[in-house]
């Protein structure tokens, strides 16, 4: 959101506004100051100082104008009346589906800008089926027919025009519902979801409300991304969900409960997700998530197992089944986490060899085994799964920087203590350029009041050439496995696709709808980028962090390498006759089962995963 700037009137203004210590505030106190957009935060100090108490007249009015959620939950809890009470805990996963979670009172706008509802009742009409459309000026029921009639441009065209010149004020949502539709049927999903949203704005008590949210939702489906909806659907009460709209919006909130850290709720919205829903994996992949973070770990392998286990639901194109196949392979690794964290790793391996060799998550899953064979003390088997990570087949698409420490760690355990010198000199040569890039990209944004160049953060990596960056693909590539920053990348792919069909129109339509559907897109692409750039941001500088601590532990282990040179320098010196250590050859055909080939320094894709080194370490 734009921050606002206010000149010196309007501060001398706002100085009349604020009521003194001595005067009690009230409902039209506060909208004042919103309304010479004194920002939120400040508000909710000046109520927190101002030590009286709020009346339910008060709260009343404050939702009814539009006050943002953060006051009214201020003014609630100054206010005398009982606090609500808490939500029950979430009980076992085979409980009886609660009733809906009650979250905030639904705000009266969208982000402060929008209102809500005024929408007329719903009447008799339909749960199902089409929007009403008859009783309104002939030329809006002949622009209807025409979309009806597939004559999708025509009827755009017509509407837009009704629209932009606010023609039929008391007909304004069903022009707008109806040219939505007709630019979703032009596969300008973009243009459709601008005008659905105006529709859902209207809120609840609009007749075309329950008909435009489910439209939002195919939309975000194809898109996939819920950005838009992530917006409003916490000032949607839960009742009001429309019934083909409601697992979609229990998901989104169950996410939002979840990202807020509020996990009972969170955990309640998604059992209530169906379980004929496209959803319902998602949402016991989350429930498992849920319970693994409150400790009870039989419920969270359950909860992961049924996931494993699910039929995948219906899809119509490859991004949904690939999807829900990542999902599958990430349950099995969490599986293995639960029992690794209990220090049962032959369970723990046992999950991680499940992880098809196909899957996105295959390398990551390797490494984790690694880990585990470590603390099993096979560090031969550890070397060898390192060594496939490591490969020219993931070098490209794959950013576990973890992987050298682990080796380091492993030949720290054989005593090859040169070999450890080596491997750290290489990744702290490596590495301590990248760390520095990351820290001045973020130091740079994060001097900017409200990240409001966000925008431009995104561009520096995705858009403008950036040939003496240290930072290699693999790391954009594990950066990009952010679902909600991937899905913003894809959403502006398509707003390319759009302008490019808009053009690739004639006529009036591509210089009056078309320009003012691209003028649009535009103003989106940039709250996008900008949404984009944060995301982008955070996830380097999370990064940066797991790479600063990567560099701290490697100077541990060099350390800890020089104490048992030491050591080993004093045995050798107090027992001069110790011999050398055995350097035969290895026999590589010992089994019946498994047959050995010595590694040549090629990598065959048949072979990936099945390297076991031969180290006999130095350790005396």
């Amino acid at each position: 959101m734009r921050r606002f700037f206010p000149s010196a009137a309007t501060l001398l203004g706002l100085a009349l506004l604020i009521p003194s210590d001595a005067v009690a505030m009230n409902c039209d106190d506060i909208m004042n100051m919103l309304g010479v957009n004194v920002p939120e935060a400040t508000v909710v100090q000046i109520m927190a100082d101002n030590n009286q108490t709020f009346s339910q007249a008060d709260i009343t009015c404050l939702r009814n104008k539009g006050a943002p959620a953060a006051v009214i939950s201020q003014a609630q809890s100054m206010s005398s009346a009982p606090a609500p009470a808490p939500a029950p805990a979430p009980g076992p996963i085979n409980a009886p589906v609660p009733a809906p979670v009650p979250g905030p009172a639904p705000a009266t706008g969208f982000e402060g800008t929008t209102e809500i509802g005024g929408g007329g009742d719903l009447g008799d009409l339909p749960e199902q089926g089409e929007a009403p459309s008859s009783g309104g000026p002939p030329i809006v029921e002949q622009l209807i027919q025409e979309f009806r009639n597939k004559k999708y441009l025509t009827a755009s065209k017509g509407l837009y025009d009704l629209e932009a010149d606010n023609t039929y004020p008391g007909q304004k949502t069903k022009i707008q519902y109806y040219l939505a539709k007709s630019l979703f049927e032009l596969e300008m999903y973009h243009g459709a979801q601008h005008y659905f949203m105006q529709v859902v704005r209207k809120g609840p008590k609009n007749p075309y409300f329950k008909y435009a949210l489910p439209r939002l939702i195919d939309i975000a489906k194809r898109t996939g991304n819920d950005a838009e909806l992530l917006r409003i659907v916490k000032q949607i009460p839960p009742e009001a969900f429309p019934r083909q709209a409601k697992n979609h919006l229990y998901y989104l909130m169950g996410r939002k409960f979840y990202e807020a850290d509020e996990l009972s709720g969170s955990a309640q919205y998604f059992r209530q997700i169906s379980a004929k829903s496209n959803l319902y994996m998602r949402s016991k992949y989350f429930e498992g998530i849920i319970h693994n973070e409150r400790g009870k770990l039989k419920s969270a392998v359950m909860a992961f197992r049924e996931v494993m286990t699910a039929a995948p639901p219906p899809s119509s194109n490859a991004r949904d089944a690939k999807e829900t196949e990542d999902l599958k392979d990430l349950a099995l690794i969490n599986v293995a986490r639960v029992y690794f964290g209990l220090e049962r790793f032959e369970n723990a391996d046992n999950y991680y060899a499940m992880v098809d060799r196909e899957s996105t998550y295959w390398p990551e899953s390797l490494f984790e085994r690694a880990w585990t064979n470590f603390w099993r003390q096979d560090l031969n088997l550890t070397l060898g799964l390192l060594l496939t990570v490591e490969s020219p087949y993931f070098n490209q698409s794959e950013y576990i920087p973890e992987i050298t420490v682990l080796r380091a760690l492993t030949f720290f355990n054989l005593c090859e203590y040169d070999e450890v010198e080596r491997i750290l000199h290489s990744f702290e040569g490596e590495t301590k350029p990248v760390v520095a890039e990351m820290n001045t990209f973020v130091e740079q944004f994060k001097s900017k009041e409200d990240q409001k160049l966000a925008d431009q953060a995104f561009d520096a990596y995705f858009k403008d050439p950036h040939k003496t960056s240290s930072l290699d693909k693999a790391m954009f590539v594990r950066i990009l496995r952010n679902r909600d920053l991937a899905a913003l990348v894809r959403h502006m792919d398509m707003m390319d696709e759009e302008i490019a069909a808009i053009d690739a129109q004639k006529g009036v339509w591509k210089t009056t709808i078309g320009d003012a559907l691209k003028k649009q897109i535009e103003k989106d692409r940039q709250r996008y980028k900008r949404k984009a750039g944060i995301a982008l941001l955070r996830e380097i500088a999370r990064q940066k962090e797991s790479l600063e601590d990567l560099l701290v532990q490697s100077e541990i282990i060099r350390f800890e390498v020089v104490d048992a040179q030491r050591q080993d320098y004093e045995f050798k010196t107090a027992n001069p006759d110790v011999g050398a250590l055995d350097d035969s050859k290895i026999d590589f055909a010992t089994s019946k089962e498994i047959i050995y080939w010595p590694f040549n320094g090629e990598f065959w894709a048949d072979e990936l995963g099945y390297y076991r080194y031969t180290e006999k370490g130095k350790c005396e």
